[in-house]
């Protein structure tokens, strides 16, 4: 993508984040650039009131800003005349923060909007809006407030004397000019490549639904299923209901709510919905049990060869456990335990196919947060071959499965090269390390509206 090359003349910039900037660079807090202020609490919280559905003003939430790429347009929300009065007011064509949770995402609003204590607005702003964009989109600056992407909250005092390296006017927009274009470029490139990923995702979810309901060999005589969503299977599979093949059990209420205790130095760990995800464990965030209260509720305590399969929130996830005294499922994860000659590598590729996925919508029993009950899971449909075909369909699929994660995995590396390109390109620009001043960008586009 091109090797840039620096200024002729550098000076400290006494700043240690910053480091050497171009020797015609000025230093300058950010309070002395533009009125830095943080949004407000509407009091009382969800007062009715404060809610217009028509009203003027957008109420932002860190999910609309999220949501969006430099420019916001819309928000879920909108404010009544009494309620824009009560929270803090920003212009159209300003510069919007989050300052809480998540942290360090900057956006320049198209239209009025109020912002929550969750903000930090920059208004009247005496340089280039879109210099000052990028600026706030690299992350060093966020080591000059103490804060890191994993911290939780800035502060609006230490934004203020957060010390930035400016160049002069035109050079900024040369810069902001420079960094639309090369960075729109790499985000098309990134765009085709996670299509490139959907595209292998949706041939993985085809290939597993075929050959756990017609097979791999399709000569073999085939017979009407009587349901409708399933069609033909092979003549000689069987439809079963999960609960005629295994158990299917999960943690109580009751169990829960008078013995479930967590404990950071606990033996065993127990599962959440977010900790099962593409037929894996996973284990980078994780709560912890003891030994003693995992043998007290023995049915809700894993073994090896049973799965686990969300019922709640992310459905049609699953995995098999290959350990003994390791794990247990916590609420909202059904556990499988299979009873009868049936492959659990099978089951698994089964549980997660395309055809069990439309039976989870179809028995969903919440129009809000997705929800399985234990003997909706028991009722689900499942065509099975014997058991001979069933470990070769999953052997069959296995190596395919693999093939495909592998190619995703190079064009997720690729991406995540992209991306921290992206990162290094932006940080260099704003402090000084490469000089745009001579390099010919193509005139800027007007920005479309757009959702976000």
């Amino acid at each position: 993508m091109g090797n840039y090359q620096g200024y002729q003349k550098y000076q400290d910039s006494g700043v240690e984040w910053l480091g050497d900037i171009p020797e015609h660079w000025e230093v300058k807090h950010l309070k002395n650039v533009a009125s830095i202020t943080r949004g407000a609490i509407l009091r009382p919280v969800n007062d009715p009131s404060y809610f217009d559905e028509n009203g003027e003003w957008l109420y932002l939430n860190i999910s609309d800003v999220t949501k969006c790429e430099k420019f916001l347009y819309t928000a879920e929300l909108k404010l009544s005349d009494i309620g824009s009065k009560k929270s803090a007011r920003v212009l159209e064509n300003n510069l919007i923060l989050t300052a809480s949770a998540t942290i360090g995402i900057p956006i320049i609003n198209k239209v009025k909007v109020c912002i929550h204590d969750g903000f930090i607005a920059f208004k009247e702003i005496k340089t280039n809006l879109f210099f000052l964009y990028y600026v706030l989109l690299n992350k060093s600056i966020y080591s000059a407030m103490g804060k890191t992407n994993t911290q939780k909250n800035i502060y609006l005092d230490e934004v203020k004397i957060v010390k930035i390296g400016f160049p002069p006017l035109d050079e900024q927009q040369k810069i902001a000019q420079f960094l639309d274009y090369k960075t729109k470029q790499i985000d098309e490139l990134i765009r085709k490549k996670e299509t490139l990923i959907e595209k292998l995702n949706e041939k993985r979810t085809a290939l597993i639904s075929h050959a756990v309901t017609k097979g791999l060999d399709s000569s073999v005589p085939m017979k009407d299923s009587g349901i409708e969503w399933l069609g033909n299977i092979p003549k000689h599979w069987t439809i079963l209901k999960l609960g005629r093949l295994c158990d299917v059990t999960k943690l109580t209420g009751f169990e829960y709510t008078k013995k479930w205790e967590t404990d950071p130095n606990g033996e065993i760990i127990a599962l959440r919905g977010f900790n099962i995800k593409n037929n894996q464990l996973i284990l980078n965030d994780v709560e912890r049990i003891t030994s003693e209260l995992s043998n007290e509720l023995l049915r809700s305590k894993l073994y090896a060869g049973d799965i686990v399969f969300p019922c709640t929130g992310t459905l049609g996830e699953g995995a098999i456990i290959d350990d003994d005294n390791k794990y247990h499922i916590n609420q909202n994860i059904a556990k499988i335990s299979p009873v009868k000659n049936i492959d659990r590598k099978f089951l698994l590729l089964s549980l997660c196919s395309k055809n069990m996925k439309y039976q989870i919508e179809l028995y969903n029993s919440s129009g809000l947060q997705p929800v399985l009950l234990i003997g909706t899971i028991r009722s689900l449909i499942i065509s099975i071959p014997d058991f001979l075909e069933q470990k070769q369909i999953a052997q069959y699929l296995d190596k395919k499965t693999t093939q495909i994660d592998q190619q995703k995995a190079k064009i997720q590396e690729a991406i995540e090269l992209l991306k921290e390109y992206r990162t290094s390109l932006i940080t260099n620009a704003v402090t000084g390390k490469i000089d745009v001043s001579q390099i010919a960008i193509p005139s800027p586009q007007k920005p479309q509206p757009q959702k976000g």
